[in-house]
């Protein structure tokens, strides 16, 4: 959950007169905490996980699951509960998130890296549902599906329903009440279609099954519809052939993921971690592959990345590429929501002709801010990565904050840090705090169990030990992670594609890459040990008893079967359900009939129910633990 400041927001004509300001007073900031905190040095690994919830309103008499828009009703008995301090033994704290059917979860104290510690995210997780759960009304649940199968779908799809003719978005398919009432999102949402000259544009390829309208042209598009004329046109050339057409940030920032942050040491031990960890985003977006459908219908691909980063793109048409640039304007390779485009580690500083052979890819930077940074200290890779975040415009200027206090408040700085969505986020201490230096993971797809959740969290922070233990380098050229992100997004992608991957991870100067599918890199193969196995050598040094190895071995035994095959990802279980359904025609759509009992069967999974029946195939024969 991004700044959630509280004031008057500007539309984007009078917001744009801002940016250089927000801009300028932000880098201010960011060399204030800097100064402040470069110093700072924290004893132990700190970190946290957020799990998305999508809470769905079950209507069984008409076989219809439809998203709940009671996220404030919700949100205020949680509240509640929590400032009587009646949440304090769970440990457990609820948050708002972009859609009105949307809460976001977290531990209300940070773990540590103590084996016990991690031992009790599972049982957090179970306790944040089951509590989320209680202030839900009947037929309410709260389930972890990464893409709503029917969001967009023409019907009812939400309770209530509401007509999509909302001017935030200007949709034609998702209704602005879907958005969250605090007046940042509907104004993050129109002023991204305003600053980008048209309704955003979002094409994911369709499913082609045996009954699969050839060509693909989606007859749900409601071309006649000239509600707001300019934007309604613009889908009959935006829409593509045999592709899902979207045309909403809610269609993006309307999925959900699990994400996790790291309290580093000090700032040096996060810039590694930042890089160390970046190699990894690909490989396990495509691991953690949980969203095959989209507005009613299967796609051909199974994660939901590409969605979320064309939902929120605002670059205007020559910042792609699309018309000749105007005076003041640069090209930009991607949107404010992808994959990053520097390494900050500052090992790189020493070696030169290395960091231009990792750092390969030519990037927008704001010189006269990367200056700035430079002249406060910053060295040149620093430099370069806020330089480059600070290409973007502050999508929401709030009138009362414009001016700040930039010695103690940080909110100019984090109206540009916290709207550059990448898959890594580096992020400095607030201003006047204790917290430390953090960086964090944000690729991963939610799964449909906490069983599930918890393995992929604890997987990726036994990882942070292991390369800070090991001091191992898994950096490969920013070109090569770009091409691993486009090949992560296929369908069975965790079975059958190849990624970059470095081979020698204790050569830190080693160019030696080489293409291997998902399960040679977790498990290993002749030549490389495999990061589960990995793993599992650092428990067995650190001498840990049998229980706590067999506990944490059902997590590592889950990640290490979801990337052999032996277990199916989230996609290709959500795939196969509809694909093998009664009322599926092989003509890729979703019905409501469908995408009902898709949804009672993954809340049914989410409670332990049905593990070792339909559910085996994405959860074997690993057990249910009640908290």
């Amino acid at each position: 959950m991004g700044l959630l400041s509280l004031g008057t927001p500007y539309e984007w004509k009078d917001a744009a007169q801002y940016a250089a300001h927000v801009r300028k007073n932000g880098i201010e900031q960011l060399i204030n905490i800097y100064n402040a905190h470069k110093d700072k040095k924290t004893t132990q690994l700190l970190w946290g996980d957020e799990v998305e919830y999508m809470v769905v309103k079950m209507d069984d008499k008409k076989k219809q699951a439809l998203l709940s828009l009671n996220q404030e009703l919700i949100l205020d008995r949680l509240t509640a509960q929590e400032e009587k301090g009646l949440l304090n033994d769970d440990n457990v704290s609820f948050h708002p998130e972009y859609g009105r059917y949307m809460l976001e979860a977290t531990p209300a104290r940070p773990y540590t890296g103590d084996f016990d510690d991690i031992l009790r995210v599972e049982g957090n997780m179970l306790a944040r549902r089951r509590i989320a759960q209680s202030s839900m009304a009947d037929r309410e649940f709260p389930v972890t599906l990464t893409s709503y199968p029917r969001l967009g779908a023409p019907g009812q799809f939400t309770s209530p329903y509401y007509e999509p003719k909302g001017a935030a978005s200007r949709s034609l398919f998702l209704p602005d009440e879907i958005i969250n009432t605090h007046v940042r999102f509907p104004t993050l949402t129109a002023n991204i279609r305003r600053r980008r000259g048209e309704k955003v544009a979002i094409n994911i390829p369709v499913y082609k099954d045996e009954k699969t309208m050839e060509p693909f042209n989606d007859p749900t598009i409601p071309h006649e519809r000239n509600l707001f004329p300019k934007e309604d046109a613009e889908a009959k050339t935006a829409a593509l052939v045999d592709h899902i057409y979207m045309d909403s940030m809610g269609f993006g920032m309307g999925c959900s993921c699990l994400q996790i942050t790291f309290q580093a040491t000090d700032i040096h031990e996060a810039r590694k971690l930042y890089d160390q960890l970046t190699p990894l985003t690909p490989i396990l977006l495509a691991l953690s592959a949980s969203s095959p459908a989209y507005r009613g219908y299967l796609s051909d691909q199974d994660v939901r990345w590409n969605v979320i980063s064309a939902s929120v793109d605002d670059r205007r048409r020559s910042e792609r590429g699309l018309e000749p640039l105007k005076e003041g304007e640069q090209f930009i390779s991607k949107s404010r929501y992808d994959s990053i485009d520097r390494y900050i580690g500052e090992d790189l500083l020493e070696d030169k002709a290395r960091a231009a052979h990792l750092n390969d890819t030519d990037i927008a930077i704001n010189d006269e801010l990367k200056n700035d940074l430079e002249k406060a200290g910053f060295d040149e890779l620093l430099a370069d990565h806020f330089g480059h975040l600070f290409i973007r415009d502050p999508i929401v200027v709030f009138s009362e904050r414009l001016e700040q206090d930039n010695e103690n408040d940080s909110d100019h700085f984090e109206n540009i840090q916290s709207t550059n969505w990448q898959t890594m986020r580096f992020k400095p201490p607030p201003p006047n705090s204790s917290i430390g230096w953090r960086v964090e993971f944000r690729p991963m797809e939610i799964q449909i169990t906490d069983f599930e959740n918890a393995a992929f969290a604890i997987f990726v922070v036994l990882l942070t030990r292991v390369i800070i233990s090991y001091n191992l380098s898994l950096l490969i050229p920013i070109s090569l992670i770009d091409e691993n992100m486009k090949q992560a997004h296929a369908r069975n992608a965790c079975r059958e594609a190849k990624f970059w991957f470095k081979k020698d991870l204790s050569d830190v100067k080693s160019r030696e890459y080489a293409k291997m599918s998902v399960d040679e890199i977790i498990n290993g193969c002749d030549g490389f040990i495999g990061l589960v196995p990995l793993i599992r050598r650092y428990l067995h040094q650190m001498g840990l008893n049998v229980d706590t190895m067999c506990r944490l071995g059902r997590y590592l035994d889950l990640v290490s079967q979801r990337a052999s095959g032996k277990l199916e990802t989230n996609a290709t279980w959500i795939r196969n359900f509809i694909r093998k359904h009664p009322d599926y025609k092989n003509d890729s759509v979703v019905s409501a009939e469908i995408n009902y009992d898709l949804v009672a069967e993954v809340e049914k999974l989410s409670r332990g129910e049905d593990w070792n029946g339909i559910g085996k195939g994405i959860l074997g024969g690993f057990e249910y633990e009640k908290e």
